[in-house]
């Protein structure tokens, strides 16, 4: 099917977005990215040296991929330091795709909202595609989206911790009031976490400890590929309405059975 997942004008062949960070060895993670057909990867700016482009490096490698580059602004604290990271990413990476990261808190990792909109306006004006990284309040998303991202992306759960979706109706809220495409971002624990990400209706998910914390990252990593998938395909499918009571699956109308009421059978 032709379902492709469109951006700001910009085509991903891939709904499943991951990070790079840790994986065991720079090989797992190549592999990771092999098996869950990724095209976009993020790289935090702040943690990764991206002048080291060699053989073994992390650069390297995803360049060998051919992979998109998605720099993050993970660790920034101010508006102020996630400026300063985006536009060093750009000039070391040649890209103008930034993942914004402003984190309010270092115990919840929880975004400053605030701080956010005031560095996504201040990046897009300066020409980035500004995908940010926000919570799962309708009202920010739209503030988002007014300065001119052309994505969103919520979190299902806090960063790293594996819950899964604590909160599907504000994203589904979320996700009516923008007219942009809803990325889910952290909280993604396993490939079912994804799957009801997808089906609630988000157009994509971005993850990474799910994959790389995993006892086999390089399986998880296929796992969450097809439960990406499965969900897409759930959500543009249609489920069945959801009822109290039973529905018998072969229904009687128009059968023998059904013609033969108990007031017509006869009594031996």
């Amino acid at each position: 099917m032709n379902d492709t997942l469109v951006i700001g004008g910009r085509t991903f062949s891939s709904r499943l977005f991951i990070g790079t960070g840790k994986y065991a060895s720079v090989a797992q993670c190549r592999d990771a990215i092999r098996a869950s057909g990724a095209r976009v990867v993020t790289v935090a700016v702040r943690r990764v040296n991206l002048s080291e482009t060699g053989e073994g490096s992390l650069l390297g490698m995803l360049r060998d991929e051919g992979v998109e580059l998605l720099p993050n602004t993970a660790a920034c604290y101010t508006a102020e330091e996630a400026i300063r990271t985006a536009r060093l990413a750009r000039e070391a990476a040649g890209t103008d795709l930034v993942k914004l990261e402003v984190i309010g808190d270092a115990k919840t990792l929880f975004p400053d909202t605030e701080a956010l909109v005031v560095a996504a306006k201040v990046l897009v004006k300066e020409g980035f595609f500004v995908l940010p990284y926000t919570n799962d309040d309708p009202i920010v998303a739209r503030k988002l989206v007014d300065v001119g991202c052309p994505a969103v992306m919520p979190l299902g759960a806090p960063i790293g911790s594996g819950l899964g979706i604590r909160n599907p109706y504000n994203l589904r809220i979320l996700m009516e009031t923008v007219k942009v495409p809803v990325i889910v971002d952290a909280g993604v624990g396993t490939a079912s976490d994804a799957a009801i990400a997808m089906e609630l209706g988000a157009d994509g998910v971005l993850m990474n400890t799910a994959i790389a914390a995993a006892k086999d990252p390089v399986r998880m990593a296929h796992a969450m590929k097809l439960a990406v998938e499965a969900g897409r395909l759930a959500f543009t499918a249609g489920r069945m309405p959801a009822k109290m009571y039973a529905n018998a699956s072969s229904p009687l109308e128009g059968t023998i059975a059904a013609a033969a009421s108990p007031s017509t059978l006869a009594i031996e």
